[in-house]
């Protein structure tokens, strides 16, 4: 009689792992970093050290004294946690604020659902949102860039975002030309290269473009996800500018300003917690566009990606089953 062994799913195997790739988030994430430490120096460096160490420790203590399981700190998705924590935050954030922070992502984000794979809501996030409800004034003071100089400069000058200063603006009553030209409005080339205020790790579109990039070449995020939420910005905000330029910007501001880049590249596209099907993908990133400029636009915040993406999150389960992938011999009738 013949024998079968049976197994759960995948049965299809490549050359990739979880470290290969979470390798490969952290080598496309290293451009970015290298912005903020030119804007914001060792600052940067400390929440970004601070935040990981505090990731990969977590999840060692609790793999090890609690779930008492084998320990995964090697995969590297620790480190990709706490390194996409500190990029959401003001570089100037007290140091047991990160820890605090830190320990939200991994210890309730992440390995209170069992672990990597396991977890319904990106971690980083879940440790964004914690700290943001929880320590509001200090996750909004955002300190001004000034490149190559040091710690005391950056902890010293506050300013607004450009998302704050545009949503304050309108509630004054100022026109968005008015808004443009205020010199609290940092110019186009200055949003781009990241010379504004803003959480450290959002700073630079170039250097997050680059990226993202890499991981589309690498084959490590599919380009539906992003792509789809910065088209869905673009199109709901300019629809919005056509109807009223005087109170809605036009969309590009949209799309460089805040944290989507980093939103749509590094965190919306989280194997765990997205879609599995490119349907399910396009759904789940028109969500999140349509939720970010409605939050921006209407919202009490001027930013709204992390809450989109953890609103997403919580429907995967629901996209993943109205959406599934057609079963190996299966034929359409």
């Amino acid at each position: 009689m013949n024998q079968f062994t049976i197994s759960g799913s995948p049965h299809v195997h490549g050359s990739e792992s979880t470290k290969k790739i979470m390798i490969s988030v952290i080598i496309a994430l290293l451009p970015a970093f290298l912005a903020a430490i030119y804007f914001f120096g060792w600052n940067a460096i400390r929440v970004t050290v601070l935040s990981v160490a505090v990731c990969v420790l977590a999840e060692w203590l609790i793999q090890k004294f609690l779930i008492k399981g084998p320990v995964t700190i090697s995969d590297g998705s620790a480190v990709v946690t706490g390194m996409l924590l500190a990029f959401n935050v003001p570089s100037n954030l007290p140091w047991w604020m990160v820890v605090v922070g830190a320990l939200v992502a991994i210890g309730i984000g992440k390995m209170s659902f069992g672990g990597l794979g396991k977890n319904p809501f990106n971690p980083a996030l879940v440790g964004r949102v914690f700290m943001l409800v929880s320590f509001p004034t200090a996750m909004t003071t955002w300190p001004t860039t000034h490149p190559l100089f040091g710690t005391a400069v950056t902890d010293a000058i506050t300013g607004p975002t450009p998302l704050s200063v545009l949503k304050e603006s309108v509630k004054g009553g100022m026109s968005i030309d008015q808004i443009l030209a205020s010199p609290d409005m940092p110019r186009f080339v200055d949003q781009i290269l990241g010379n504004r205020g803003g959480a450290f790790g959002e700073m630079c579109v170039i250097a997050l473009l680059l990226g993202g990039l890499f991981l589309i070449i690498r084959k490590v995020i599919d380009w539906q996800t992003p792509v789809v939420i910065l088209a869905t910005v673009f199109v709901f905000t300019g629809i919005c500018h056509l109807v009223n330029p005087e109170m809605y910007v036009n969309p590009i501001f949209h799309l460089v300003s805040g944290g989507l880049i980093l939103g749509a590249f590094f965190m919306a596209t989280d194997m765990a917690t997205s879609p599995m099907t490119i349907t399910g993908k396009i759904i789940f990133a028109v969500g999140i566009g349509v939720i970010t400029v409605v939050i921006r636009l209407w919202g009490a915040y001027p930013e709204g990606v992390s809450f989109a993406i953890l609103i997403m999150n919580a429907f995967t389960p629901l996209i993943n089953k109205g959406f599934k992938p057609k079963r190996f011999g299966v034929v359409k009738q």
